[in-house]
């Protein structure tokens, strides 16, 4: 009998080391192509015909059509359409898919641009994706060792308090940090409910995006907008949106709620109508925090970012590139801290929180496929008035042009630069021949319905797809491996965002931004 059980597990051992394999053969094929891209770097840099140092995606994007932006629309489409109608092949090959992608975009690029293709590649590699996938590493590994243990009913109005307290928290922590850190207990309160996707998808909504909208800690654009000189106190300005965003979403989130959670069975009525009780009966256990020692981790996470920041360090250039050094710091720490919870959380409080790399396996590779196809559609649109989009920058002039223009490219791209080149836009069109910093501060001031207008574009309408910001689709990955069954990509945008969202920004517009 135990010849017989010794048997059964070897194919799935042999099944998991060669998986491992697989996935090391990956992480290497990847981490030669860093290394090429390095040693092309080097070789354009020391060459007779090296890439200009002050070659900027806006320059680049002046000579791009188009129709180069075709790759990242290829693996959109792929994100969107392989899980609907090749399940197992995407189960198995997705990363395979994002590598795909980003050569079909990468190695015509080189052979057209050379030297500034090189340029291009690194900087988006090493400035943009690999500080995002720290980060995120980070905050998914401290976040995964806190464990929320007792009682969590998973009734409506459980899940609505959750809903709320998260939005508010994620202005002090950033939306990346309130997500990783909320969704397991939510997840944990859903347990016993048998529809649960409309919840992570409000979650979505409300904690992974609207609620960064009040302080530059709570998303990346009014970071970069703080950094630039908008007053650090100026987003609390954005009170009103973010607080009518509440009162239409929370209330419609507590009526589906309520109506799945009656569907859900005689028991389940009958414990909504005797009041605040379980789902089926259990004994009541106290709410507690476990692993409380990822509590000063998160916080030195998000003093490593702020830090980052507001102090300017010396600059050094490797390969033609610059490197901030308090960059190299931040991201330096955040291994650090990542690595540091690791040592000490115990195993089981992991186990507890079903905590897996798979999550953060499935964003790291098929970002990477994005950022790399992404290149030509962020370097044509921060081009402006001189790249294919012109007609369209050219037009945009009320505010509630700039609302939904910055929202529709923030829902697809990444919304920091998005921000920065509509912000740039109305400082251009209102505010010529000042300083960069005086220009801002001036649009604060006396333009600040614009100014507002972008920023809620670039941060609410981040929800409007899985891609739109860092935690959407981090926060679907993680449901699905506690079994939610998570609507598809389209299925997320034409079920929930476009007949839900939209509608309710076409009221932000008519209320705010007329």
């Amino acid at each position: 009998m135990h010849e017989t059980r010794r048997h059964a597990r070897c194919p799935s051992l042999a099944a998991r080391r060669q998986a491992a394999a697989a996935g090391r053969a990956r992480v290497a094929a990847l981490a030669g192509l860093v290394i090429l891209l390095f040693l092309l770097g080097a070789t354009c840099a020391a060459g007779e015909t090296p890439a200009d140092d002050n070659v900027s995606a806006a320059v680049l994007g002046e000579g791009m059509p188009l129709w180069s932006i075709l790759p990242f629309a290829g693996i959109l489409l792929s994100i969107a359409l392989f899980p609907l109608f090749l399940p197992r092949f995407w189960h198995h090959h997705y990363s395979k898919v994002a590598v795909a992608w980003g050569l079909i975009f990468a190695v015509p690029f080189l052979l057209a641009r050379r030297g500034d293709a090189v340029h291009a590649i690194l900087v988006t590699t090493l400035h943009e994706y690999m500080p995002f996938i720290v980060l995120l590493w980070a905050l998914f590994t401290v976040a995964g060792g806190i464990v929320l243990r007792g009682t969590m009913s998973g009734t409506p109005r459980a899940n609505l308090a959750l809903l709320f307290a998260g939005t508010l928290a994620a202005s002090c922590v950033g939306t990346t940090g309130a997500s990783m850190l909320l969704i397991q207990p939510l997840l944990r309160g859903l347990e016993r409910r048998q529809q649960r996707a409309h919840t992570v998808i409000f979650f979505i909504f409300l904690v992974s995006n609207i609620g960064g909208v009040l302080t530059p800690l709570g998303d990346p654009p009014l970071f970069l907008g703080f950094l630039n000189g908008v007053p650090f106190f100026w987003t609390l300005h954005l009170w009103p949106q973010f607080f009518f965003l509440l009162v239409v979403l929370l209330p419609l989130y507590y009526g589906i709620d309520r109506r799945a959670f009656l569907r859900e069975g005689s028991a389940s009525a009958a414990s909504l109508r005797q009041g605040p009780v379980h789902l089926v009966p259990t004994p009541h256990e106290p709410l507690r925090l476990e692993g409380l020692v990822n509590l000063p981790l998160l916080l030195a996470i998000l003093a490593s970012v702020l830090l980052s920041g507001l102090v300017h360090l010396r600059a050094v250039e490797f390969v033609g590139i610059r490197f901030e050094l308090q960059d190299l710091l931040r991201d330096a720490a955040l291994v650090l801290i990542g690595l540091a919870s690791l040592r000490l959380t115990p195993r089981p409080l992991r186990a507890a929180n079903q905590f897996t790399w798979a999550p953060m396996r499935e964003v790291a590779w098929l970002f990477a496929g994005i950022f790399m196809t992404m290149i030509p559609a962020l370097a044509i649109l921060l081009a402006g008035e001189r790249g294919a989009l012109a007609p369209l920058v050219q037009h945009v002039d009320l505010p509630g042009e700039y609302f939904w223009v910055t929202g529709a490219f923030s829902s697809v791209l990444d919304n920091a630069p998005t921000y920065l080149t509509f912000l740039s836009a109305a400082i251009g069109a209102h505010f010529p021949g000042l300083t960069p910093h005086e220009a801002v501060h001036r649009l604060s001031t006396e333009q600040g319905t614009l100014l507002a207008a972008i920023s809620c574009g670039a941060v609410f309408m981040g929800a409007n797809t899985y891609i739109g910001n860092a935690p959407n689709f981090m926060v679907r990955s993680i449901a699905e491996q506690r079994g939610v069954a998570m609507p598809s990509f389209l299925g997320y945008l034409f079920r929930w965002s476009l007949p839900l969202l939209v509608p309710v920004f076409v009221l932000l517009t008519l209320v705010f931004f007329r």
